[in-house]
């Protein structure tokens, strides 16, 4: 089964962090995206850019509406995904909580909808 790992942080995080802080994070991804990798459970992931360059759509009364920015006003942004394949939530749980993201932020998995299911 496909799951969307969604992270969710501040995105003014790290944006203070020293030199070796950003290594020490730096290496903490690489070794997280080699682990998965070679597990065989990623599909594919990317970051997202910034919230301010989010732009939300509505259609009301048939007409569309459009605003800048994400849909609602948080704490947290989101800031990318890993799709993985999985063989039950146990499973997406457990790569869920090495996501780095996952130490200062949030990770909210969602099961992939298909069609039949």
């Amino acid at each position: 089964m496909k799951y969307l790992l969604l992270m969710y942080a501040d995105e003014s995080i790290g944006s203070n962090w020293s030199k070796e802080e950003t290594q020490a994070s730096a290496k903490t991804w690489i070794d997280f995206v080699k682990e998965i990798s070679a597990s065989g459970a990623l599909v594919s992931t990317s970051g997202v850019a910034p919230g301010t360059s989010a732009t939300t759509v509505r259609v009301r009364n048939d007409k569309t509406l459009t605003t800048d920015g994400p849909f609602a006003e948080t704490h947290e942004q989101l800031g990318g995904y890993f799709l993985v394949d999985c063989n039950d939530l146990d499973e997406a749980i457990r790569w869920a909580e090495k996501i780095p993201t996952a130490q200062y932020g949030s990770i909210e998995i969602r099961p992939l909808w298909s069609p039949g299911s």
